[in-house]
């Protein structure tokens, strides 16, 4: 993804442009700040960010 991913989605849950975007793709997903669309973003394995998200739902990540 050199150029940066175009397909950015953010959760139905954000009510204000501070949130978090992912766009997913084969083998990474990249996660940036909605608040900064033209800044960095970070990329993970797809294994990863589903093993994040199983998390957020079991409540095991701790503050």
């Amino acid at each position: 993804m050199a150029d940066g991913p175009t397909n950015w989605r953010k959760s139905g849950q954000c009510e204000s442009l501070n949130c978090v975007e992912v766009a997913l793709h084969e083998a990474h997903v990249a996660i940036r700040d909605s608040a900064s669309p033209d800044g960095p973003f970070i990329e993970v394995t797809t294994t990863a960010w589903r093993a994040f998200c199983a998390a957020l739902r079991a409540g095991d990540l701790r503050r």
